[in-house]
């Protein structure tokens, strides 16, 4: 039964979503390719090497950094090590449960991970300590509050954390808390875009609602210059030319963006 209605749910909300796109509306009365409010706070957690609280719309999401001495990956032993982990926090919505990470969670830090990486804006290199212990950065997301694209707001916050980080002070391979050796450096700003198709209609920053009722998903990071990750979700597909588009509005919006940072 409970199934039954999940499927009505979806089909009404989808046929009212429709209605509104066809006529160039959306439910909060933006335009199709427009941001919600964007708000950037950064410092937000004191005991972390870097923080920031981004806000996009009602979703509200927050990084932090912690370094940590590790054993490197054997795929790479003179290299440091980076992780990304994300915690939908039940408070945030009904949908999210305690317990372990379910896939959700570790594929929605997959997906932020993934833009930073390919990107190549953390230099591994100088985290290398001796052999068989390196630093470990470690970027935790936590979703306080979700309203839709979670992606983005994650990806601002993450980058925001980034470029605020202070490196540990490392003295006979261990850190030594409370002080630092100096800022991370990052050169290029990978941030993702993210967009929810509803038949035909290509939507930026999707609302909750407006991912509810879509068929397929996209989110592109893009850098200043380059695609950094493509990311599709759902069963539906994306025609050639919606990409192409989404492409070019992804290097629109991450201009708009980064001017938060």
């Amino acid at each position: 039964m409970g199934e039954e209605k999940d499927i009505i749910m979806h089909a009404m909300r989808k046929s009212y979503l429709l209605t509104l796109l066809a006529n160039g509306e959306r439910l909060d009365g933006r335009g199709f390719y427009d941001y919600r409010h964007v708000e950037l706070h950064k410092g937000v957690i004191e005991t972390a090497e870097g923080s920031a609280l981004a806000k996009i719309g009602s979703t509200q999401i927050i990084a932090g950094i912690k370094f940590e001495v590790v054993e490197p990956f054997a795929s790479d032993p003179d290299k440091g090590v980076f992780v990304t982990n994300a915690e939908l926090l039940p408070l945030a919505s009904s949908r999210f449960e305690p317990g372990p990470p379910r896939e959700e969670s570790i594929e929605f830090a997959r997906v932020v991970d993934r833009a930073i990486r390919s990107a190549e804006i953390i230099d591994l290199n100088s985290f290398f300590l001796e052999e068989g212990k390196a630093l470990g950065l470690f970027l935790d997301l936590y979703v306080l509050d979700y309203g839709g694209n979670m992606v983005d707001a994650a990806g601002l916050a993450a980058l925001a954390a980034l470029k605020s980080t202070k490196i540990p002070k490392v003295e006979n391979a261990q850190i030594v808390r409370g002080e630092y050796s100096g800022v991370l450096k990052i050169e290029k700003h990978p941030l993702p875009v993210s967009f929810a198709k509803i038949e035909h209609y290509v939507l930026a920053d999707p609302t909750i609602e407006e991912e509810s009722a879509s068929d397929a998903g996209l989110t592109i990071a893009t850098t200043e210059e380059h695609i950094a990750a493509i990311q599709k979700f759902g069963t539906g597909g994306f025609k050639k030319d919606d990409v192409l588009n989404s492409v070019d509005i992804a290097f629109e919006k991450t201009k708009e963006l980064r001017k938060y940072l």
